[in-house]
């Protein structure tokens, strides 16, 4: 019966390594994020693999590109379904998904902008532009008001 197991890799060969398993007919695993355009890693030199221990053990141990598969002198620990299953679950085409404020606001919810020039201005979600990128805010301050676009990204949900 196949486990999930951790696989360290040797540095930078973390998809060489998902091709080969995924060759010899693996159940492979190596989360991605994607940052100024490049995919990359979410855990750099490691992927989850799904193997029968100890029948498949020796060949994954040499497969090219893996440094060790994780584990203490019994052998490899498997890891619980669950865990890969929350992994996925975090995935937006492919893509795991950060959060890198917190919850994303929704309309209506009182924001503030987390970065940039206008970094600690507050204000109310007022709606998401087309691209979904970009947002609009409305700017309530003494006796100014006004609207401001903005990257989504930018912004942080302000917590009760």
């Amino acid at each position: 019966m196949a486990n999930w197991y951790v696989i360290n890799t040797r540095p930078k060969k973390e998809f060489q390594v998902e091709r080969l398993f995924a060759e010899g007919g693996f159940t492979y695993y190596n989360p991605v994020y994607r940052v100024e355009n490049r995919t990359r890693p979410f855990f750099p030199g490691y992927g989850f693999l799904a193997f029968d221990f100890p029948a498949q053990y020796q060949m994954v141990k040499y497969t090219r590109g893996v440094k060790r598969v994780v584990g203490n002198r019994e052998g490899p620990i498997p890891i619980p379904a669950e865990v890969i299953q929350e992994l996925k679950a975090r995935e937006v085409g492919g893509l795991i998904e950060l959060e890198k404020y917190g919850l994303e606001p929704q309309v209506g919810d009182e924001i503030e902008v987390a970065e940039g020039a206008l970094k600690g201005l507050r204000g109310l979600f007022q709606r998401e532009l087309g691209d979904r990128e970009r947002v609009l805010i409305l700017m309530s301050y003494v006796s100014y008001q006004g609207q401001l676009m903005i990257e989504k990204k930018k912004l942080k949900k302000v917590q009760p």
